[in-house]
């Protein structure tokens, strides 16, 4: 299978690079990126062939494509890729906007190609035992959950993500997807009502957007979640970031911390000092090798296009709470 990468904004892309070129039998053509600085970076650091051009790209006869671009960037490389008949793993939030989002399932549904959204954490193995622990019963009725999604604020190249045009939002929209996509994955339902109080707190001076976000969810099925998101680790912190829940069950309580399985490393050879070096499975190789399966099988990905515009829902629905210092329904009808 031949494949290729569409932009190299997104900071997971680097590290698809190596995931791809682990996977036998998968040919990485190359990338393509519009911004001449990032794409010279990339050629350079990853020795790979270099399309200043997405056609371009496309014309190289791949099957599929993991775009990374800007959120608000994402509908048109997916259509682009759509009508070149290739496949298509994006990145989440899948863009900034739902009339956005719908655009690509009807590009995609049309040409008959895969969507899959990159939620790489239902892929984590401490996640995916959490999964199995509820699926089992262990916990008994699952009452609520109490989650949070931490990091540094993206800066350098990556300072996209705090221009509310390319990034649609911050703190909030970056990482309320991830905890709600595990969160409607692991109950199985669907959010009804969200609640957000949402500011800037840590960058008030230096960035437009939110820094911080405080989120309550509530199901269709009665469990409870809150969701504390946000850019609040200082670029000393020895990771970039953080994925934590607690589950509280009718038998029990759980924890995980998927992130824990770390080293601590010394050097002043290292860009942070302590740093957290992870000794755990990577779930961005497992989810890139599902993404491959699903296209060579021909069958659906384990997470799919509307996996990827619930989230989005519900990210969007937290600004709309903040601004309206009210509780949000999501109808699904």
């Amino acid at each position: 299978m031949r494949v290729g990468i569409m932009s190299f904004a997104h900071i997971h892309a680097e590290g698809f690079v190596g995931n791809l070129r682990a996977i036998p039998d998968v040919e990485l053509v190359g990338f393509s990126d519009e911004d001449a600085g990032r794409a010279a970076r990339a050629a350079t650091a990853f020795e790979l062939r270099r399309f200043d051009r997405h056609e371009d790209l496309l014309d190289a006869g791949v099957d599929a494509v993991l775009v990374c671009a800007e959120n608000a960037r994402r509908r048109e490389l997916v259509e682009l890729a759509a009508a070149a008949r290739v496949h298509v793993l994006c990145e989440k939030p899948i863009e900034a906007t739902l009339a956005d989002a719908e655009a690509m399932r009807v590009a995609c549904e049309a040409a008959g190609v895969t969507f899959m959204t990159a939620f790489p954490m239902r892929f984590d193995a401490s996640v995916a035992a959490v999964k199995r622990s509820l699926d089992r019963g262990e916990l008994g009725a699952l009452h609520a959950v109490n989650g949070i999604n931490h990091s540094e604020i993206p800066n350098g190249h990556r300072a996209w993500f705090a221009d509310p045009e390319l990034a649609g939002g911050g703190a909030v929209m970056d990482h309320t997807v991830h905890l709600t996509d595990l969160l409607r994955w692991m109950t199985g339902s669907e959010v009804t009502e969200v609640y957000a109080e949402v500011g800037n707190p840590f960058y008030p001076d230096d960035v437009e957007v939110d820094t911080a976000g405080l989120v309550t969810l509530t199901f269709a099925n009665g469990v409870f979640a809150a969701v504390d998101c946000s850019w609040s680790r200082p670029t000393t912190y020895p990771r970039w970031g953080h994925l934590k829940m607690d589950l509280i069950g009718e038998r029990g309580a759980l924890t995980v911390d998927a992130f824990a399985q770390a080293l601590t490393a010394y050097s002043r050879h290292l860009p942070r000092n302590p740093t957290w070096i992870g000794w755990g499975a990577d779930p961005n190789q497992a989810m890139v090798e599902e993404f491959v399966e699903s296209v060579a099988e021909g069958r659906p990905p384990a997470v799919t296009w509307r996996d990827g515009y619930e989230a989005l829902r519900v990210a969007l629905a937290c600004y709309a709470s903040a601004a309206s210092g009210q509780p949000v329904r999501l109808d699904h009808g």
